[in-house]
């Protein structure tokens, strides 16, 4: 018995039946990780070191996970019950505030933040039994697509193919949970960054409804966009998953108090009955030609559509009734007004990070205050944190905020209504994950307007609010994963389950549900 190739579900209930302990599980996954995660990222590492090895990690808590795994032990021998994921190993994106860890963001201006409280999520997570293993690398402060904007290199690789990216900003959760490094990962997604690395990696993404989870502990990106939510290899882990985290929370006023359903049992009910709408406007990308000043309009590979009209040729055999042409018209827009409305708040947020009360201060001499702060932002943010800051006060001054930042708030509100107005009509709405599999590392990094064009068919999500989950698809010609995705209403999440599970069911018995990254025999 393998049990890093366990589900967090069948791990769980080994351990409550006594079949494997949560020590035993838990030295299980420090073994393989060692063996395929190579060297952790690192300040000033090396980014081509050990090129063939996944690189998840920033840091490994190992002795911590071994203090819980024995906790968890011990309640079992006394009888009593740890909790719905007693004894499962989990990586937490190193966004996420845990106690005496450090909680970085991926910034050399946080590399010695050693959070003093852990974030509610995590903390659910941990009061059900979670084991946490350490924290996994992403985007500096979440800025990017690809993870290869880290300060902690080398960055993440995709498990499928470690010369691509494992996308981002989430890329370190999707690597791990993809490398069978822990079956559950807790990301975050702002523009896609939990559902696009999903896709990349071949592996479950979830972004919940704004305000389904809490985001105390949370290293803010863009406050009005942000969602915490689980990336898995099932879709019965994500169910698992959020049922633990999701909730209202004293901590967090924007938390809804919308209460939680039974998520498990919800997913075995089946499409049956449920309408699920295509629109066309998912099935292009319409992109910024920085040589023309043009807006270009491009149709997706035809293996990424086929593999969204087999996905509803599935539901509608399982009893769905597909709804074809639902207009999404301002989807077109979702990046543009993203690039806009992102900056300002993440602006924003960056301004805490003086050199002051937390963080990175620059060693240098200075002579005033206002010296202190230019070098320590200088010296502690990498290039990503600097454009948004120089963009976001920009786009958000007052002689431009009426021809940027409120015409973007504008088309936020027309993209809502795009899905206020479909989902009069349908349950949900199925579409392609990503508009590609996942690129080269340094095929793109660098060019920050097209990096966050990958995100074009999820962002809309986040501007609405509403929740989605991309589930693996198959390979492309490459033979790299591919995802298709959902979106429902205002806290459906149970619709979104039901329709992953039931094309995860209806898929089982292909070839590609078999495949690993690795041996391991």
């Amino acid at each position: 018995m393998n049990l890093v190739e366990l589900s967090a579900l069948e791990i769980a209930r080994k351990i409550h039946a006594r079949e494997a302990s949560a020590v035993e599980v838990l030295e299980a996954h420090l073994s393989h990780i060692a063996r395929v995660d190579g060297c952790p990222g690192a300040i000033g590492g090396n980014p081509q070191a050990e090129a063939d090895k996944v690189h998840a990690f920033i840091s490994l808590t190992a002795e911590r996970a071994r203090v819980k795994a024995l906790a968890v032990d011990a309640q079992i021998a006394a009888g009593q019950d740890p909790g719905p994921l007693a004894g499962v190993p989990v990586t937490i994106k190193d966004i996420f505030c845990v106690e005496d860890t450090f909680s970085t963001a991926a910034s050399k201006i946080l590399a010695n933040f050693k959070a003093p409280y852990t974030a509610t999520a995590v903390q659910r997570w941990e009061n059900a039994g979670a084991v946490v293993l350490g924290k996994v690398n992403l985007d500096e402060f979440t800025y990017g697509s690809s993870n290869e904007s880290s300060a902690f290199q080398p960055a993440s690789r995709n498990p499928w193919d470690t010369t691509r990216v494992p996308g981002g900003s989430s890329g370190g959760s999707a690597a791990a949970v993809a490398a069978f490094e822990g079956p559950i990962s807790l990301g975050t997604d702002t523009a896609g960054s939990i559902r696009l690395p999903a896709a990349y990696c071949g592996v479950v993404g979830l972004k919940p409804t704004y305000g389904r989870v809490s985001r105390y502990g949370l290293i803010a990106f863009g406050s009005s966009l942000d969602c915490p939510g689980p990336l898995t290899r099932s879709v019965s882990d994500s169910a698992l998953a959020l049922s633990v985290m999701a909730g209202a929370d004293p901590c967090d006023s924007t938390a809804a108090t919308v209460p939680v359903p039974d998520y498990l049992a919800e997913m075995e009910k089946g499409v049956k009955g449920l309408k699920i709408g295509l629109s066309p406007d998912y099935f292009r990308i319409t992109y910024f030609n920085a040589e023309t000043g043009e807006l270009v309009e491009q149709s997706l590979p035809d293996e990424i559509k086929l593999s969204v009209l087999d996905a509803a040729e599935r539901m509608a055999k399982l009893g769905a009734e597909i709804i074809e042409d639902v207009p999404m018209r301002h989807t077109r827009f979702g990046i543009p007004a993203y690039f806009v409305i992102s900056r300002v708040e993440a602006a924003s947020n960056l301004h805490r990070y003086d050199g002051v009360k937390y963080g990175y201060r620059t060693p240098d001499m200075t002579d005033d205050l206002r010296s202190m702060y230019r070098k320590s932002r200088a010296q502690g943010f990498g290039i990503q944190p600097k454009l948004r800051v120089l963009m976001g006060m920009y786009v958000s001054a007052a002689q431009y905020s009426e021809q940027y930042y409120n015409r973007a708030l504008r088309i936020r509100s027309l993209i809502r209504q795009d899905f206020d107005e479909a989902f009069q009509k349908v349950d949900l709405l199925l579409s392609p994950s990503t508009p590609s599999a996942a690129f080269k590392i340094g095929g793109v990094y660098g060019d920050s307007v097209l990096m966050q064009y990958a995100d074009q068919l999820l962002v809309t999500g986040n501007h609405a609010g509403v929740p989605g989950i991309s589930v693996p698809a198959g390979f492309d010609h490459d033979a790299m994963p591919i995802g298709v995705h959902f979106f429902a209403p205002d806290f459906r999440e149970d619709l979104l389950f039901r329709a992953g599970r039931a094309y995860e069911q209806s898929t089982g018995a292909e070839i590609w549900r078999q495949q690993r990254p690795f041996n391991f025999d």
